[in-house]
């Protein structure tokens, strides 16, 4: 696992060629865990929490002293001086889990889970610029299948029929064989057919869980589960292990498949599909949406039509799987794949002008924006929408305010990332002004 410790995200390096952690270091990674784990702590809640104490440790230990929950309860009151964000349930919890965080910790390590953390640098790009990022996601496989240079949510209905279940099947099979992760839910009906063509065509998938590891559901699906790890793919939840998923669960789950993918495809929903709030989640984040329409009078696509005429030119309509294709711009995506670029790095050629030039750049060392903007003489939207592309295809990370080359583009995996910068609590509070973090 990877860390935060004083000199910004850790990578491998730091923690084999040291002989592990620091100490304070692997507390930090513990209380982050501790923290995102209680019920009633979402995204906001721990922003506020690490914005008044600087550290989820230093929220522990306020939790443990004198009149903590009272404390943590005020640090999450809005600065308009709202009602505060955290109850007093979900603070009784925190100081529970804050006594004795042994069991809890025990259980994600028997578990077999890996922690990335909002401060990793291999917490995965387009989740990291949408609006309520998961502060760290628990994850089954192989965390590169994350960080793909393309990929595509497909969800739909758990009850498709079948006519929608050949489609959904049909067009994961077109996303995967152009090179493309496969995203959804790992849900009955089209998510499932989804999967499966992904793992058919041997490319790997993402499954987005509505509750913790060790209590998958649908239980119908760990064949799925199985076949989506052996093939390369990873499952991944927001909830610690032990979370029993329910209605609630759900909708917020949907909002990390939208945010994994660079495009959503929505194939059957009827007029209460959970699927919608996937689409409407995909607007709300600046994604692509893709909905199948289908028959005016047929309830298996009621919500997808009247999703369409509210939200009108906003979505495209899937027309044929051709189309849609092109819509995606897969075929850009394969060449990027397939294109060696100078150095031996692939696809560096297939980046528009900006793009090379700044990352030529960060080769020769990290620089802030305003550098990169007085040495391209670009704009500054311009440069921030180059290092946006960059960054999703894994060619740069961003350390506390600076960017620097990582994976192929530094001759590596993106081990190397390391700055002395801000503390946590000031590069959550930077994606307010709407920077990439």
């Amino acid at each position: 696992m990877l860390g935060v410790g004083r000199r910004g995200p850790l990578g491998r390096d730091d923690l084999e060629g040291g002989g592990g952690p620091s100490r304070s270091v692997q507390e930090e990674r513990d209380a982050w865990i501790v923290l995102a784990s209680v019920e009633g702590v979402g995204p906001v809640s721990f922003e506020r929490l690490l914005g008044r104490f600087g550290s989820a440790a230093e929220v522990l230990g306020a939790v443990l002293g004198a009149g903590g929950t009272a404390a943590v309860i005020a640090a999450t009151r809005p600065p308009d001086g709202g009602a505060p964000s955290l109850t007093t349930a979900a603070a009784d919890e925190l100081l529970a889990l804050a006594r004795d965080p042994g069991t809890l910790l025990g259980l994600v390590k028997d578990a077999g889970v890996r922690v990335l953390t909002l401060m990793d640098w291999n917490y995965p790009a387009r989740l990291r610029q949408i609006s309520l990022p998961p502060p760290l996601l628990f994850v089954r496989g192989d965390t590169g299948s994350l960080a793909r240079s393309a990929a595509v949510a497909i969800v739909g209905t758990r009850r498709p029929t079948g006519a929608g279940r050949l489609l959904a099947g049909r067009i994961g099979e077109a996303v995967a064989t152009c090179g493309a992760t496969v995203v959804s839910g790992l849900a009955l009906g089209v998510d499932g057919a989804a999967h499966w063509a992904a793992v058919r065509q041997g490319v790997p998938t993402v499954a987005v869980i509505g509750g913790g590891h060790e209590c998958l559901y649908p239980s119908g699906h760990r064949g799925l589960a199985d076949a989506i790890l052996r093939g390369g793919g990873a499952i991944v939840s927001e909830y610690p292990p032990d979370k029993i998923p329910n209605r609630g669960t759900f909708p917020r789950r949907n909002r990390i498949i939208s945010g994994l993918a660079d495009a959503t495809v929505v194939v059957e929903a009827g007029a209460r599909s959970g699927a919608l709030t996937t689409a409407a989640w995909a607007l709300e984040q600046g994604r692509g949406l893709h909905i199948v329409a289908g028959r005016p009078d047929d309830p298996a696509v009621a919500g997808s039509l009247a999703f369409l005429r509210e939200v009108g030119p906003e979505a495209r309509v899937v027309t044929g799987i051709a189309d849609l294709v092109t819509d995606l711009g897969l075929g850009l995506a394969s060449a990027d794949q397939r294109d060696p670029g100078p150095g031996g790095v692939p696809g560096v050629w297939a980046l528009g002008g900006l793009e090379r030039r700044i990352a030529a750049e960060l080769v020769s060392g990290s620089a802030s924006v305003d550098r990169l903007v007085a040495r391209t003489g670009a704009a500054p939207a311009a440069v921030l929408g180059a290092l946006t592309v960059l960054e999703i295809r894994g060619y740069v990370v961003e350390v506390f305010g600076r960017y620097q080359a990582s994976g192929p583009l530094a001759g590596g995996s993106g081990d190397h990332a390391s700055a002395t910068g801000p503390t946590v609590a000031r590069v959550l509070a930077a994606r307010r002004t709407g920077r990439v973090a």
